[in-house]
This record gives C-alpha cells, sequence and structure tokens, in this order.
C-alpha cells in the first residue's frame, strides 16, 4: 500500500489549475512537490516539478478534473467559490508520491546552468554549521 498524506483541496487545486489558491501560498506548493517528488526542491524547479505532479494528482483524484477557479473574480469571491468547491469534494484528500521513474532528481545548480546558462549563476559557499565564525 502506498503512503498517502492529507492535503488541503486549496493546495491540490494550486497544483492542478496553476493558481495560487492555497492560504499557506507558496510554501503548499514546495510541501506538496516536495513530498510528491522525494526531493527538496529550489523555486526554478517547482514548474517541471507542476508539470508532473498536477497531472499525477488528476490522476489520483479524476473527479478534480474540471474544478477549475472562475477568471476574473476579486478574492472574496474566489474564496466563495472555493468554500462551494470544498463542500463538494472534501477539505482535504490524500497525495501519494509519484510513482517511481516518474521524477527525475537533477542537481538543482546544474539544471538551473541548464537554464538560464552557466555564466548567470553564481554559487555561494556557506560554512558549515559545525564550523567556528571569527
Amino acid at each position: 500500500m502506498t503512503d498517502t498524506r492529507l492535503y488541503a483541496l486549496a493546495d491540490i487545486l494550486t497544483m492542478t489549475t496553476g493558481r495560487l489558491l492555497s492560504t499557506r501560498g507558496i510554501e503548499a506548493v514546495y510541501n506538496i512537490a516536495n513530498w510528491m517528488t522525494g526531493d527538496s526542491l529550489m523555486t526554478h524547479q517547482l514548474p517541471r516539478a507542476a508539470d508532473i505532479c498536477g497531472p499525477a494528482l488528476l490522476a489520483q483524484h479524476p473527479r478534480l478534473a474540471d474544478v477549475v477557479p472562475p477568471e476574473g473574480i476579486d478574492a472574496p469571491d474566489l474564496m466563495a467559490w472555493l468554500a462551494d468547491t470544498e463542500r463538494q469534494h472534501g477539505q482535504e484528500l490524500p497525495v501519494a508520491p509519484l510513482p517511481d521513474g516518474a521524477w527525475e532528481h537533477r542537481n538543482p545548480i546544474e539544471e538551473l546552468c541548464d537554464m538560464v546558462g552557466p555564466e548567470r549563476v553564481i554559487v555561494a559557499t556557506l560554512p558549515a554549521d559545525d564550523e567556528q565564525q571569527p
């Protein structure tokens, strides 16, 4: 049996719709993407993770396939839409990690270099926690 964790519907819909609906903001994206990929992602890796996690979430919860927030509504109306959607689908749903082989771990610095070119990447080496500071 696959381990699952419960995630807020708003977190899941953030990944499936590309609209930041979670009250936890970007923290929710990192949290669910890290869980599903088994990785510790950096910001520039989130779009790649969303491209894989979004469809995987819809495969786990196919009834969410047509659940998309309306365009052009203000925040209070969006929150009302979300509350109604939670009544229909539940406030939390179980989320399983991606199946083996679905996510390719990449060194985040190498991936960033591939994305923007190595000349635009500056790597700062920080002292380890156990090193003494002068």
